[in-house]
């Protein structure tokens, strides 16, 4: 990113020398319209429009991939919650894997006839 707005003012103050250089006067014609004024004001005018056209292409692309970047900053935020509480679940599992817990009966008892 700041590479691109250094190369940007590179082009810019490049044009301004090349501009300042050529102050000759000319006339633009466009359609219907008549423009007399200096080169060096033609020139600005015509890098600023193009700064415009570029900004106004780019926005677009610029706030869809920040609006993808914030859901999947949430998405990230959910899947990091639900791994925690999942690492709590085996944990928990973990700890009483070794030990048969008092209340619950074991597969053996499980299966053994109830007498009458």
């Amino acid at each position: 990113m700041q590479l691109t707005i250094l190369i940007g003012l590179a082009v810019a103050i490049g044009a301004v020398a090349f501009a300042l250089q050529n102050n000759v006067p000319v006339t633009v014609t466009f359609l219907l319209w008549r423009f007399d004024s200096a080169l060096a004001m033609v020139l600005l005018i015509a890098v600023a429009i193009g700064a415009l056209i570029v900004a106004l292409f780019s926005t677009p692309a610029v706030l869809r991939l920040q609006w993808q970047v914030a859901r999947q900053k949430k998405q990230i935020g959910a899947l990091e919650q639900a791994n925690g509480d999942l690492r709590v679940e085996v944990a928990r599992l973990g700890a009483g894997h070794g030990k048969p817990d008092a209340a619950s009966p074991s597969a053996l008892e499980k299966m053994a006839p109830r007498g009458p």
